[in-house]
């Protein structure tokens, strides 16, 4: 897959994310609840942390943090589309952890925290608050797995060969 076209998929991704919230943000108030479904709910929450909220509650030093470990993984993941440009599952799963990874970093640098509105549930139980950049880096995340196991199984069979 050329790296052309995977900077398009994650560029995708960015822009749905990025639409997504603002469109959030201009419907709602924060803490608002739209009940969608019996499952499902749109609101409006901040998280200033990483995922689960984890360092959420810290005194302002992970903004920076999160946000330059964002920077470096996306910097990574743009050399490893480019060097694994042939291997088109890898990187399309890498073009959709990247452009959530950086849907959530411009959140977290111009507004302080990235901006979540996903709230599913069930019996009285919510999972986290989550948006498009987090639901894109989860699928990547999911086919990379998928990927290393296809890969292992296509060396196997090449090694038998030999």
């Amino acid at each position: 897959m050329k790296l052309r076209y995977s900077l398009t998929l994650a560029t995708l991704v960015l822009l749905f994310d990025w639409m997504s919230k603002r469109w959030v943000e201009s419907i709602l108030i924060f803490g608002d609840v739209i009940e969608v479904t019996d499952f499902f709910n749109l609101v409006l929450t901040y998280n200033a942390g990483a995922a689960f909220s984890f360092l959420s509650d810290a005194s302002g030093w992970q903004r920076w943090f999160l946000s330059a470990v964002a920077l470096l993984a996306s910097i990574l993941i743009v050399y490893l589309l480019y060097k694994h440009a042939s291997n088109q599952r890898f990187s399309i799963a890498l073009s959709l952890v990247l452009g959530g990874a950086i849907g959530n970093l411009l959140d977290r640098i111009m507004l302080g925290h990235v901006v979540d509105f996903l709230d599913f549930h069930i019996a009285g139980y919510h999972w986290p608050a989550f948006n498009i950049a987090d639901s894109a880096i989860f699928v990547g995340a999911f086919l990379l797995i998928v990927d290393s196991f296809k890969t292992d199984q296509n060396q196997v069979v090449e090694e038998k060969r030999k």
